[in-house]
């Protein structure tokens, strides 16, 4: 590596260096984050503190053709029914806010969210 150390009162300052070097130095740099963010999400998932989702559930998620509360429902493997007694919640409400005839108070989703270990957030549907 080809570089220049400037000193100001006899003490390093500044280094000049040429701009690939400085451009691979970004490179680096970036990478060395990407392996501490990926190694934390591990960790994350290791301790149970996150859960990987199957591929098909997120794309049925980002598809958007099914309320994420249906999609998680039945990722869970729970019938309405059996959701509704977990969240004290009535079945026809559940299918209603699945339908989009109905959007859920926040009482309501906060109760399925927590019956279907999920976030509130990820029953929102985004408009």
């Amino acid at each position: 590596m080809n570089v220049q150390i400037i000193e100001r009162e006899g003490k390093p300052e500044y280094a000049v260096l040429p701009y690939d070097e400085y451009l691979n130095l970004l490179a680096l740099a970036e990478d060395v984050r990407d392996a501490a963010d990926a190694s934390a999400a591990m960790q994350e998932l290791v301790s149970g503190e996150d859960e990987a989702i199957p591929s098909d559930v997120a794309a049925r998620l980002i598809a958007g053709d099914d309320h994420p509360l249906k999609v998680w429902r039945e990722y869970r493997g729970l019938t309405q029914e059996a959701l509704g007694n977990s969240a004290n919640v009535g079945k026809s409400y559940i299918s209603q806010i699945e339908a989009g005839s109905k959007s859920g108070s926040a009482k309501v989703l906060r109760a399925l969210a927590e019956a279907l270990q999920v976030d509130m957030d990820d029953l929102m549907v985004e408009a």
